[in-house]
């Protein structure tokens, strides 16, 4: 089978496709053709040799690309019961230690990654859901915030922050979205009750010009730090969602990393979410497998709404 690795860090022209066998399931573990997979911030982090250069990640030779996959169960291993052959399904790797990503004609999983794809929804689009999805929603998990308590989300048009508002809207908080000044009619069409431009002068004080006293929690998906810190009330909270960009916890706030974990029970909620048409699943473009490269560099140059997806064209 094909698949996307790296084996030197660099620029998206260090990736290549390689030959290697289809793996095996083991127990516990589903193997998944793979139709369609996201290309994420991540993944760029990964072939740039940023994860290894933060010790999130071990030295080898070579380095898997991917995280999503969207496909269909191709084969089941010992004690597997909650999927079957030919089920369409959606999954996460999120184990950095595997040799193989999810750019790649097949994957294994554990099946407690997996979850039944979203019905109705194309693979392409589904794909985009369980990194970026799941990601947002346990940063919601870590604020475990009461209906009506007020929320920021900085990168409010983005795939985490869009998820983010959705699912917040969703749980009965009231929103205050940052983004470019062009987005203001996504954001609030994805339930956001206000906005503030992410160029505003002094985006602390235009927050709390809509919120008295600042928001009680807020979601950093554009990875702003402080400004969106000093929109937050004393001892209100504060969910980095990049790792080590978690601000000093000042006034009291308690600051915290969403540590992204596969799981497949919450990723079926998801699902069921978007196939009732409660989340909304973004595509910017989509490319086969072997044009891998080039997607990196699309996304590379920045500007994207919603996800680039490598599809399992020849």
């Amino acid at each position: 089978m094909r698949a996307v690795v790296a084996r030197a860090f660099g620029g998206p022209d260090v990736l290549e496709i390689i030959d290697v066998p289809v793996p095996t399931p083991g127990p516990g573990q589903v193997r998944i053709r793979v139709q369609a997979a996201t290309v994420n911030p991540v993944d760029a982090a990964t072939r740039a040799g940023l994860l290894a250069e933060s010790g999130l990640m071990a030295p080898r030779d070579t380095i898997g690309i991917g995280w999503d996959a969207a496909g269909t169960i191709d084969a089941t291993g010992p004690g597997v019961t909650t999927f079957t052959t030919g089920d369409a399904v959606i999954g996460l790797s999120d184990r950095l230690d595997v040799p193989l990503g999810t750019h790649a004609d097949y994957v294994v999983l554990d099946a407690d990654a997996v979850a039944p794809a979203p019905a109705g929804i194309p693979a392409t689009h589904a794909a985009t859901l369980p990194l970026n999805g799941l990601t947002a929603a346990q940063a919601l998990d870590l604020l475990d915030l009461p209906r009506g308590a007020t929320l920021l989300v900085t990168g409010a048009a983005g795939a985490v922050g869009g998820f983010t508002v959705e699912l917040a809207a969703h749980r009965g908080l009231r929103v205050v979205a940052v983004a470019g000044p062009g987005d203001e009619r996504l954001v609030r069409d994805l339930g956001a009750e206000w906005f503030v431009p992410r160029t505003a002068a002094d985006l602390p004080a235009e927050v709390r010009a809509v919120v008295a006293g600042g928001v009680d929690a807020a979601v950093d998906a554009a990875v702003i730090g402080p400004r969106a810190l000093e929109a937050v009330r004393n001892r209100g909270a504060f969910v980095a969602v990049v790792a080590g960009a978690a601000p000093v916890p000042l006034r009291g706030t308690r600051v915290s990393n969403v540590w992204i974990t596969a799981d497949g029970a919450q990723l079926a909620e998801l699902s069921a979410l978007a196939a009732g048409g409660h989340l909304t699943l973004r595509v910017a473009d989509t490319l086969p497998l072997k044009e891998a490269a080039l997607a990196h560099r699309k996304l590379d140059e920045g500007g994207l709404r919603g996800r680039l997806v490598l599809t399992a064209q020849a």
